[in-house]
């Protein structure tokens, strides 16, 4: 049975391009679509280029059940990934979906999680709190900004001479590595 992945980003989206990769040519997964909530964003040609269909929505349809439910459901999601996703997801979507919507968050949660906490922002409050660690976290998405349960986490030391752009480096690098291949372990544990 093919299992369906819808991917939410807002950015670069160099996360969903590695698992589009990844899932390209595997014999049970389809990634359905592209969600994004920005126009600008360089995700929309990368995956455009690969033939993955990107959906735009405004904050208006994103908060509306009665808009964003039909439109998720057009493309049957088994799972959604948030891969660089920076709205919170309504509490409408969660309980229509429990346990089927993971976000990838790059630092070791519950540290430096929660609202505002994102791509440099959570790079330099690690920097700045001289932590000997940092990590990505990938956890199942609740009503709340990075606080559901954790599925999986990945580490690497700081040393002090570490930047913020090293640190970051690193999270990306963390990403690339280990993200799809936590995708697929959740796809296969999903009845």
């Amino acid at each position: 049975m093919i299992k369906n992945l819808v991917l939410f980003a807002s950015g670069s989206g160099s996360n969903a391009v590695n698992v589009c990769n990844y899932f390209s040519n595997h014999p049970s997964v389809k990634i359905s679509a592209l969600v994004c909530n920005n126009p600008q964003a360089a995700v929309i040609p990368k995956m455009e280029a690969i033939g993955i269909p990107v959906v735009l929505v405004s904050r208006t349809e994103f908060n509306n059940p009665t808009l964003l439910l039909p439109l998720i459901a057009r493309f049957e999601p088994n799972l959604i990934c948030l891969l660089g996703f920076l709205w919170k997801i309504p509490a409408f979507l969660v309980e229509a979906m429990p346990h089927k919507i993971l976000n990838l968050h790059p630092a070791l949660l519950p540290k430096f999680g929660g609202k505002g906490m994102y791509g440099m922002h959570v790079h330099e409050a690690v920097k700045l709190a001289q932590e000997k660690e940092s990590g990505i976290s990938i956890h199942w998405v609740n009503e709340h900004f990075d606080e559901g349960e954790i599925i999986d986490q990945f580490s690497f030391s700081i040393a002090p001479i570490d930047s913020v752009e090293a640190i970051a480096q690193k999270v990306h690098e963390l990403e690339q590595k280990h993200v799809p291949a936590v995708i697929e372990k959740v796809l296969a544990n999903l009845n």
